[in-house]
């Protein structure tokens, strides 16, 4: 399984989302300090009714939780947009 499945798989099983995005943007960063050592840049975007009434700081927390070890050895930046609904300002 690759980094982009790995991380689906994670979300997926943390947040059982309605939308989910994971787009990996290591490419873009070829010969950053962070890219040296073989961990990835990655973009996500999760819509998930687990989210509702948590503010974006526990949103991220919660998505850093739910993806675990992979923190610390397959991403190297993580950027994210997780909304609690479809309806909620993007």
């Amino acid at each position: 399984m690759n980094r982009i499945e790995r991380i689906r798989a994670a979300l997926e099983q943390a947040f059982s989302p309605s939308e989910l995005e994971v787009e990996d943007d290591s490419h873009r960063h070829a010969g950053h300090a962070g890219a040296r050592d073989g961990r990835g840049h990655f973009n996500v975007m999760v819509v998930s009714p687990a989210f509702a009434g948590l503010s974006a700081l526990a949103r991220h927390r919660a998505i850093y939780s739910a993806l675990g070890e992979m923190m610390q050895s397959d991403i190297h930046a993580l950027s994210i947009k997780a909304y609690a609904d479809s309806a909620e300002s993007r």
